[in-house]
């Protein structure tokens, strides 16, 4: 399953599912077998204007995850990054490529 996760760009052809946020990512993962995540760094803020879990607290969880075998990656699992923020994308990127 390939995962477009942004709040604001629509999906391209290509993916399964649209994750707007970092929980709806988080069920969609435990739910199945995702093998690739288009990642976005910004995901918005709340009716409050508090800014909301990003792309990079995901990209943690996931580590996370698969580190206390909770939720391993998947053997074909790709990642790429679509995000406009650099710093977020730098960062989303060196934990993945690092872990």
């Amino acid at each position: 399953m390939r995962i477009w996760l942004d709040d604001v760009r629509p999906m391209p052809n290509g993916f399964d599912f649209w994750a707007k946020n970092y929980y709806e990512m988080m069920g969609l993962l435990i739910s199945g077998n995702v093998t690739h995540i288009s990642f976005d760094h910004d995901l918005g803020c709340d009716e409050m204007g508090d800014i909301l879990q990003s792309g990079y607290d995901f990209a943690k969880w996931l580590v996370d995850m698969d580190i206390e075998n909770i939720h391993k990656f998947p053997n074909n699992f790709t990642f790429d990054i679509h995000s406009a923020n650099p710093i977020g994308k730098n960062n989303i990127k060196s934990i993945l490529n690092n872990y």
